[in-house]
């Protein structure tokens, strides 16, 4: 039988293995939201461009497509000219509604685009759980300087100041305290 995956790695590679991991989530989840972002704006773009090519049919094809339909609904009918030409109107103005209504569309999906909000939402849940977690006391290793007011303080200068150290602190740490 072989031992556990990770049975026999240090502390130090676990933590850097942890860091590690935690970065490569941090990107991944910014990759993650930079897609969706792109996307949303591809969205918009192909309703913009929609809404402009309305508008550039209904300009542009106005004086051309006009005379075209009402001469053709003339030959067509043979109704009255002026009645040709404001069946033509109308065409045109239905064909800039259509495409009015596509770019209509297009632009309301890319504002209901979540886009990152769900990548966020995770970013916020992996952080809640990183504060939640507390670190582990560490032992001391041996023939480390004892601590004073969390800094290393050397033994004979505690000693010379009448004080003794009491290793029975805190996840094994020392602390100086006063003879009196």
């Amino acid at each position: 039988m072989s031992a556990p995956v990770g049975a026999d790695r240090s502390l130090g590679q676990l933590v850097a293995s942890a860091t590690a991991e935690l970065s490569a989530l941090v990107h991944d989840e910014i990759a993650l939201a930079k897609k969706q972002l792109k996307q949303d704006v591809q969205r918009g773009l192909i309703g913009s461009a929609a809404g402009i090519a309305a508008l550039t049919v209904l300009i542009f094809s106005l004086p051309m497509l006009s005379f075209a339909l009402a001469y053709g609904f003339r030959t067509w009918t043979g109704w009255n000219m002026a009645i040709c030409f404001l069946l033509s109107f109308a065409v045109n103005v239905l064909v800039a509604l259509l495409l009015g209504l596509i770019a209509l569309v297009f632009v309301k999906k890319a504002k209901k685009g979540k886009g990152p909000q769900k990548t966020v939402a995770s970013a916020k849940q992996t952080a809640a759980v990183l504060q939640n977690a507390k670190p582990h006391p560490r032992p001391e290793p041996a023939g480390a300087l004892p601590t004073v007011s969390g800094r290393p303080y050397p033994a004979a200068a505690v000693e010379a100041k009448g004080a003794h150290l009491d290793r029975g602190g805190e996840g094994g740490t020392a602390v100086a305290r006063s003879s009196s």
